[in-house]
């Protein structure tokens, strides 16, 4: 099959020797296996005699495969064996000739051969007796290596039950799915390992099956039955077949082990897929794939073949599988449909289902392939579908064939339906080809052989049957009538049990358990075909797609066959079969099935001894608590409460009130006590419940497992909860239910206090008809007054206390629950039979009582009697109202409100809650208005009834009492009256104390003063009333009064104000009414209330940080009417002393100094409203005069502040302000950070100090004004080298630094943060390259780690260069990151200069520095040489007595701190644009058009690290040089010069962006978008750094001017053509840099799920958090990413965040991670290394002790090493010089001597002992 000329399909194949005739189409052959009558088309003559057929055996193995042959099966077979062994078996020992392989097999015996003489069609015995033996699988035969297909029978929660060939059932653990399932769980299973053996050690044997799953943490993240489905087909690979189980002694001790059957299987594609190369694939081909990833469009799926080969899985090919359900790790068999032209992608597909059409023939979709092509016989897999030619049928009861003429294979009776041997003969022709599909393969077998199925259901891989055939017939049912249909001796039976297409089996070892039957027989004996037998169902096997029976008398009589046939609550019968250690015994209940009696279940009182009372053997009666089928768990009860008892079981929540049963009490409480009944259902039994009499501790009265009666008082199935009691239910009797029935809604009742709690109270009605009646009133029903008023009086409340007047609001007769309150308004309400209880009590227009049942968008819910409730909408209720929260209702609070609309239909009615109008209002029940009644005891001696105060009435009237805001009066005994603040005062002058002005007038209670009538007041609502009202909505009115001087003279008009009465500009008396967040409510009259918004209160901003202070309720102020309307209720006003211009844009200029509230705290902002139309912005650099105490964290929301207009932007409605001392206070204040307003303000040499605006390859952006940037260069940041220079700097941090160039036509500012800038200080010159010669020692730093070596910079100096991989070290080097990371100190030596080419190179030897070690004899350490290459060996040292320190290095990580800290420099992402100034700056790039012409100086280095940058670089200055031609003098002007530019260079992603921030500039935005497409259609696709670029300006242009759907479009384009991981971090920087924090966060969050497996994502989320200042969340998301991230990258993610708490977080929090990392991590001295970096860089001010306790820890390490110990030494010294310590130098230097001699003496020690 090797050559390619033979891999076309048999049909197609052709030589020149040989020209098969086409044989009939596959659709005949398929017709036979479906036992079609319809008979195959005639094959030509030579082919079709008998004689050809069955002459020789020899000949029928290879019956030509493609029709007739001009030569003889013989010859043909010759041909075929030859080619097979040329192509396919060249090593020799794969396979023999034909002859040899007959003489083998010959000499094999065939089992029950005498039994198969008289077969027909079937040749002599010695014929029979060649090929290859047709054999099942078995326990015997199966070896580890074995590969089969299977079924999925059973998903639980740790593992799979696969249904196998023969009846066999094999298990796949949770471990063995795929790689990805694995590493998601091996973190949780690691810690449940250590306490398992003490956990089982009382377990039954016989249960340690079921606690194995009991015990195994289930993970929420891998959850089974989510990634396979039942019926599914799958490759599975054997691991075992038996398995050794520790053997458990009485005391739970080790006593022996024994071996139980148990197959363990494995789906790994690499094991699965073994056998396979990649030349194999081919399609039609099977392959197991694990989904490695979900995309858009399919699946990327690892198949274990070759390390770079992939497939992919079309979203169009998954079958039965949806996209969106699949998760990554799960697995499915799919065929090879395709190759990629490259070869590394292959095109898979797993809709493998077919299904036979009438005409017998399989049809399937794209997947429905059948191999017809292989390069080798590593393809035959099982679930492979082939054809195979036929050569014995009927042979040990099954089909031998070929396939391809090469391969044996073989089909025993169970899939070639063997028991009905002329069946089989009708559908299996000698000599014909049949589709079959491959279930077995067995490894290292001398002759290659696998084993086929041709049962339909495998054939199309679909299930055996529609409809199950446990459904007709379940587990553990007895056939009466069971037909033996097939014989198939030493096997077993085959019988028809009524299930159509699905015969039973009956094993011969399960026929009989009284006698042991040995043979069968077809025609004699009780089992032969035809008889009827007894048999019981086992269990289904749909693999063979037989249901399995016993004929066992034992079996049939056997109550239960497994713990799914038990039922909870069943008493059943047992044998004790173990007592165990803690108390419980072990119970057999039948065979296979134990069950388990805890302590408390033994008996219903304590034993102290309970193995005297119960003996192994004893035979008892128990009652089953639960079943766990899953667990195979039982778990019953001895108590005879519990057997013996009668009452209904509760074994769910579903029951309904007053059930009664026993239950367990399984928990004590002060309160109550938790009853336990079946299946784990639990109630609370109340302390009230539980006896008749009062008991104080229930500890004293009951015991935990004691048996108690309850009956079921209240059950919630949603919740799970439930209330029981043990009083007597008889209590309740008819009387009581009469009673019940007859209480009516709105009866006023009494009751005792029967029970309190927090939130109700228990009562027990009183004078009902009957006792034991029980409400319950709720704290909000208790007054009609507040929150604390209704807390205040249920304090007051005590046990045993009466209460009257009780209205009854509802009543639930099922739950014996009544509902009561004690509002006063619904009990007056009650009373005046006003209370709504029915529907038909509601009309329009009816004044109601209730109260708010609850709230929601739509409005608020009002609740009345019996269940009655109403809604009022939003616009129904109060306007101030309106815009709070829940509309400022509480639950339960007290309300009053109209009906103005119904639905009769739907009983459904809307209320109205605003202040009512009496002409509109009628009662409920249709009572006529209040009537008139005598006025008791006027005030003035003349008024006689409550009419007689009409309004303008002047009278008298008596004070009560003197409030804040009014007056309290008293105009008869029963009348009652009200003077508003704002009624009693003509003008300002009037009142003496403007912040409490009635305490001014120094009133007392009693005193008599004139008034006059103006109104009624509506005290429920606290509304005005106007004079028009008679009577106000309350039974007892109460009169608006005036006392104002000018109202109460005689003749004085009584004129009502009303809001169209104000006019705008017109001031008034203003009295605080309420004081809001933002703004105060004043009252101008009873009736009219106004807004003053808060920044217009007063012209003293000081005032305003403290409102409540200097304007108490009830303070005057005089205001000018800034906005009325009288058609919406509106009034605004201003309270300012000046006259009130109103704050637009442009009535704004620059220089003003105004009020502004704090609305928001952005990162770098702060948005202050300066009024309604107008937000400002303060930017960090506007906040402070000293840049250092410019910090937006001083502000807080509502914060008031003064602050300077800087510059307004009417076209975009922006305006800028700042809050600088010396602009809103006084500009005399001392100024440390001048203001820079434009780039003029700059001068050249001068010292600037700024705000790090950016971080970016090319340097540091500092914002030294609001519109000015200036740019430093990387070689500019240091004097020295910096290594990994960006994570020195962060975003907003102050940089001081001078200024070493000014353009200022073209606007750009050059800067330098060296301190020999500016300190004015010239450094030492640097050496060159031609000041070092070859051979010379040098000491230096790591520049860059490449995989051929390593660059080295020279200390003091610009010179660096490569010391090669073969220069490292003296023996060969296999990964060298693994010994150095960037910046580490090396010792070199140089090996060659070439001038020419400007390059040096360098060699680490350790060999290169023999002739320079220092001796260590004299035990001292030398730690001011730079350390280079690593030891080779330490013995040489160690020998002469002494440890040589001197060539240890620093400390290096398999993943050191150096790569820890550049990772974290990750966080670092591409900065968004920053609008204003002469562009816009994104990603690192500069937007304006000009910097093209600006000479970019680069002078980091003499030499590039790599050649293809260095030529890059060049090749591009070049390009730029020739082609801007005459340009190079003049700025481009127009598009036409962009144009020429881009032309030029079209592959410049810097010269489209800088056109793109042309047409910007321009305001043409749709322009610049139109550039961004073209830059990304020309650049080149190899260009992808260049095309990235582009799309990273066009997310940065988008989100400066686009919007959120243009914005969302942008980023998914780019996520489909970039990096998705790259593009989306630059986006969250995009965010962060302009401010958008939320959209930031928005995206962490999709960022963490998408790329849940990358560490950087969790890291950068992490840090946005803690910088935001969300530690709390930061925290929690280090536990997410434990959860998501394999547990080999903890170490390195706990790193990172605690270095991250160091740096922007809390550092002791940092400190606590790093010291449970040593802890977790003693072997890692790399941590300490982090720690003491950490602790020295961000640990504090004054933190020197600390840092030397840590170096004094790590070195007293006993898994330090001299090379660590070292380094560690080196660096402390380091330290204690940095901080000029020569006491602290002198005490390292005396500890590394120390440690050396400690070494010398251990050494010495260790060589004496060894002579």
């Amino acid at each position: 099959m090797a050559p390619e000329k033979k891999r076309k399909r048999p049909q197609e194949a052709s030589t020149h020797k040989l020209k098969p005739t086409p044989k009939p189409a596959p659709e005949s052959s398929n017709k036979r296996l479906k036992g079609s009558d319809s008979k195959p088309a005639a094959a030509p003559a030579v082919s079709s005699a008998p004689s050809a057929l069955k002459s020789s055996r020899d000949e029928e193995a290879a019956f030509p495969r493609g029709g007739a042959s001009v030569l003889t099966p013989l010859e043909y077979k010759e041909v075929a064996n030859e080619a097979m062994k040329d192509a396919l078996f060249e090593s020799g020992g794969a396979a023999v000739s034909a002859k040899g392989n007959d003489a083998a097999k010959s000499k094999k015996k065939p089992r029950h051969t005498d039994k198969r003489k008289g077969k027909k069609g079937v040749g002599t015995k010695e014929k029979r007796e060649t090929g290859p033996r047709v054999e099942g699988l078995s326990y015997k035969r199966l070896v580890p290596g074995t590969m089969v297909l299977g079924c999925v029978e059973r998903i639980n929660s740790t593992d799979i039950a696969l249904s196998l060939p023969n009846n066999l059932t094999g298990f796949i653990p949770i471990t063995q799915i795929s790689e990805k399932v694995t590493k998601r769980i091996e973190a949780m299973l690691e810690d449940s390992d250590d306490s398992k053996d003490e956990e089982e050690g009382d377990k039954p044997e016989a249960d340690e099956d079921a606690e194995e799953d009991a015990e195994k943490p289930e993970s929420d993240d891998v959850q089974l039955d989510s990634m396979f489905k039942i019926g599914q087909y799958l490759r599975a690979y054997i691991l075992h077949a038996k398995e050794e189980v520790a053997v458990k002694g009485p005391q739970g001790e080790k006593s022996a082990s024994r071996t139980r059957k148990r197959i363990e299987l494995s789906l790994e594609p690499k094991l699965a897929n073994t056998g396979i190369a990649v030349s194999d694939l081919a399609v039609g081909i099977t392959v197991q794939a694990s989904v490695v990833s979900v995309e858009d469009h399919g699946l990327v799926m690892d198949m274990g073949i070759g390390e770079d080969l992939k497939g992919f899985l079309s979203s169009n090919e998954l079958g039965s599988f949806k996209l969106e359900d699949i998760k990554e790790g799960q697995v499915l068999l799919c065929t090879v449909t395709g190759l990629s032209s490259n070869g590394k992608i292959v095109k898979l597909s797993a809709d493998l289902e077919q299904k036979f059409s009438k005409k017998g023939k399989l049809a399937g979709g794209k997947a429905s392939w059948w191999l017809t092509q292989a390069n080798s016989i590593g393809a035959f897999l099982p679930g492979t579908g082939v054809e195979v030619l036929v050569t014995e049928v009927g042979k040990q009861g099954g089909v031998v064939g070929t396939i391809m003429g090469m391969l044996d294979a073989v089909a025993d009776f169970f899939h070639v339906a063997g028991w009905d041997e002329k069946e089989l003969e009708e559908k299996v022709k000698i000599g014909s080809k049949i589709k079959a599909r491959i279930t077995t393969l067995f490894p290292n077998t001398e002759a290659k052989k696998v084993v086929f199925s041709i049962l339909p259901h495998v054939l199309s891989l679909t299930p055996a049957s529609e409809t199950h055939p446990l459904t007709a017939l379940p587990i553990a049912t007895i056939v009466d009538q069971a037909k033996i249909i097939g014989v198939e001796p030493a096997v077993g039976l085959f019988v028809d049990v009524g299930v159509p297409g699905i015969p039973g089996f009956v094993h011969i070892s399960r026929i009989s358990s009284d006698e042991k039957v040995e043979n069968l027989e077809k025609t004699t004996g009780p089992y032969k075909i035809g008889a009827t037998h007894p048999a019981r169902i086992l269990g289904f096997n749909p693999m063979d797609g037989l249901l399995v029976l016993s004929m066992e008398k034992r079996v049939l009589e056997q109550p239960y066959l497994r713990i799914d046939d038990i039922k909870i609550g069943e008493v059943i019968k047992g044998k004790i079969e173990k007592i165990l250690g803690r108390g419980g015994i072990v119970i057999n209940v039948a065979d296979g099935i134990n069950g388990v009696v805890e302590e408390d279940h033994l008996s219903d009182v304590k034993l102290k001894n309970p193995e005297k009372k119960f003996r192994v053997g004893m035979e008892v009666r128990a009652r089953v608590l639960a079943t766990s089928p899953e667990r195979r768990k039982l778990r019953l009860t001895l108590k005879k409460t519990l057997v013996n008892s009668d009452l209904p079981i509760i074994a769910s929540y579903n029951v309904e009130p007053g059930t009664q049963s026993v239950g367990t009490l399984v928990n004590i409480l002060p309160t109550g006590a938790v009853v336990k009944f079946y299946a784990g259902v639990t109630a609370f039994l109340p302390v009230s419940e539980m006896s008749e009499a009062y008991i104080q501790n229930p500890a004293e009265h009951f015991r935990v497992g004691q048996s108690v009666n309850v009956n079921v008082l209240t059950v919630d199935a949603e919740e799970k909860k439930m209330r029981v009691s043990c009083k007597d239910p008889g209590a309740f009797g008819e009387d009581q239910k009469n009673a019940l029935a007859d209480l009516k809604f709105g009866q006023i009742v009494s009751g005792k206090i029967s029970e309190k709690s927090n939130d109700d109270l228990i009562v027990e009605l009183e004078g009902v008809g009957a006792s034991g009646l029980k409400g319950v009133i709720m704290m909000g029903q208790l007054t009609d007054g507040s929150r604390e008023k209704n807390m205040n009086t249920l304090r007051k409340f005590r046990a045993g206390q009466t209460l009257n007047d009780l209205v009854v609001m509802d009543k639930h007769e099922r739950r014996r629950m009544i509902h009561l309150s004690m509002k006063p308004s619904l009990v007056a309400a009650a009373k005046d039979n006003t209370l709504i209880h029915s529907f038909e009590q509601i009309h329009e227009g009816a004044i109601v009582k209730g109260y708010i049942k609850s709230t929601a968008d739509i409005g608020a819910f009002v609740s009345f009697a019996g269940g009655i409730v109403g809604l009022a909408l939003r616009n129904a209720l109060p306007l101030e109202k309106q815009p709070l929260p829940g509309f400022g209702y509480l639950k339960h609070q007290s309300v009053t409100g109209r009906v103005i609309a119904m639905d009769m239909e739907e009983q459904k009615f809307l209320l109205s809650l605003k202040p009512i109008n009496e002409s509109q209002a009628t009662l409920a029940v249709g009572k006529s208005k209040v009537a008139a009644r005598e006025a008791v005891n006027a005030i003035d001696g003349v008024s006689t009834s409550v009419d007689d105060y009409q309004p303008g009435k002047i009278t008298k009237a008596k004070i009560i009492s003197v409030q804040t805001t009014q007056i309290n009066v008293q105009l008869a005994d029963n009348v009652q009256g009200r003077i508003d603040v704002s009624q009693i005062f003509n003008s300002w002058s009037d009142i003496k104390d403007k912040k409490s002005p009635l305490s001014g007038l120094k009133l007392k209670k009693g005193a008599i003063m004139d008034v006059k009538v103006i109104g009624l007041h509506d005290a429920r609502n606290h509304r005005f009333l106007a004079i028009s009202h008679r009577t106000s909505s309350n039974k007892t009115p109460i009169f608006e009064l005036t006392a104002k001087p000018s109202a109460i003279v005689p003749g004085a008009l009584c004129e009502t104000l009303t809001l169209d009465k104000v006019a705008i500009g017109s001031s008034w008396l203003a009295f605080v009414n309420n004081i809001a967040d933002d703004c105060m409510w004043v009252n101008i009259s009873p009736d009219i209330r106004g807004r003053i918004r808060l920044l217009d209160i007063t012209d003293d901003v000081s005032q305003l940080k403290d409102v409540e202070k200097h304007f108490p309720i009830g303070s005057a102020l005089r205001c000018t009417v800034v906005n009325a309307d009288a058609e919406k209720g509106k009034l605004d006003l201003s309270a300012k002393g000046s006259s009130v211009q109103k704050l637009d844009f442009d009535g704004l200029s620059k220089g003003m100094v105004v009020p502004g509230r704090v609305t928001k705290v952005l990162d770098r902002q702060v948005l202050v409203q300066l009024s309604d139309a107008v937000v400002g912005v303060i930017n960090l650099i506007d906040i402070a005069d000293d840049f250092t105490e410019a910090k937006v964290s001083n502000f807080q929301k509502n914060d008031v502040v003064r602050v300077c207009v800087i510059d307004v932007d009417k076209s975009s409605k922006r305006v800028s302000l700042s809050t600088r001392p010396s602009k809103v206070l006084d500009s005399k204040l001392p100024i440390k950070d001048a203001e820079v307003t434009a780039i003029r303000d700059v001068q050249d040499r001068e010292l600037r100090r700024g705000f790090v605006k950016n971080v970016s390859d090319k340097g540091l952006f500092v914002s030294l004004g609001a519109n000015v940037t200036a740019w430093v260069k990387v070689s500019d940041l240091a004097d020295t080298f910096l290594k990994d220079w960006k994570s020195k700097f962060q975003v907003d941090q102050v940089v001081e630094g001078r200024i070493v160039a000014v353009d200022y036509p073209l606007g750009h500012i050059q800067m330098s943060l060296r301190p020999s800038a500016i300190s004015g200080k010239i450094p030492e010159k640097q050496s060159g390259l031609g000041d070092f010669t070859k051979g010379q020692i040098v000491t230096g730093k790591i520049k860059k780690v490449a995989e051929y070596g390593v660059f080295v910079s020279i200390d003091g100096s610009n010179v660096s260069g490569l010391c090669h991989k073969s220069q490292i070290a003296d023996r060969q080097v296999e990964d060298i990151s693994k010994l150095y990371a960037e910046g580490d100190p090396v010792k070199a030596k140089i090996l060659s200069i070439d001038m020419e080419k400007r390059r040096i190179s360098f060699g680490l030897k350790a060999s290169y520095f023999k002739d320079d070690d220092f001796d260590s004899e004299d035990g001292g350490m030398e730690l001011d040489e730079e350390e280079g290459a690593e030891d080779e060996d330490d013995s040489d040292d160690e020998s002469t007595g002494g440890i040589d320190l001197s060539h240890v290095k620093d400390i290096e990580m398999d993943e050191d701190e150096d790569e820890d800290e550049d990772d974290e420099s990750d966080v670092q992402m591409e900065d968004a644009p920053v609008l204003g100034g002469e562009g816009l700056s994104a990603g690192g790039f500069d937007w304006t058009a000009n910097n093209i012409f600006e000479k970019r100086e680069c002078d980091e280095e003499s030499d590039s690290d790599e050649e293809d940058k260095k030529k890059r670089r060049k090749r591009r200055s070049e390009i730029k040089k020739d082609l801007t031609g005459d340009m190079i003098s003049r700025e481009p002007q127009s598009v036409t010069d962009f144009e020429r530019l881009v032309l030029g260079d079209p592959n410049d992603s810097k010269l489209w962006i800088q056109f793109m921030a042309f047409q910007l500039q321009l305001g043409e935005v749709e322009k610049a978008r139109e550039i961004a497409e073209r830059a990304i259609k020309t650049i080149l696709q190899k260009e992808d750094a260049e095309r990235r670029n582009v799309w990273v300006a066009l997310l940065n242009m988008e989100n400066a001017y686009g919007d959120d759907e243009t914005l969302d479009a942008t980023l998914k384009r780019a996520v489909q053509y970039n990096d998705a991981q790259d593009i989306h971090e630059r986006m969250t920087s995009i965010f962060i840099q302009s401010g958008k924090t939320e959209k930031a966060d928005d995206l962490f969050k999709t960022m963490v799920k998408k790329f849940s497996q990358v560490p950087k994502v969790w890291a950068n989320y992490a840090d946005f958090l803690l910088s935001n200042g969300n530690r709390v969340a930061a925290r929690e998301l280090l536990k997410r990413a434990m959860q998501a991230l394999p547990r080999e990258q903890h170490r390195d993610l706990i790193i990172r965040f605690a270095s991250m708490e160091f740096r922007t977080g809390d550092p002791e929090r940092g400190r606590t991670l790093f010291e449970n990392l040593i802890g977790a991590y003693n072997k890692r001295m790399d941590i300490w290394n982090v720690f003491i970096d950490m602790e020295m860089k961000h640990g504090g001010e004054n933190n020197a002790n600390g840092v030397r306790t840590l170096y004094k820890r790590a070195v007293a390490d006993e898994k330090c090493t001299p090379k660590q110990a070292a380094a560690l030494f080196k660096k402390w010294k380091e330290l204690e010089e940095k901080l000029g310590n020569e006491k602290g130098v002198q005490d390292v230097v005396v500890r590394a001597k120390a440690y050396v001699a400690a070494k010398k003496g251990g050494a010495a020690a260790a060589a004496e002992d060894e002579e």
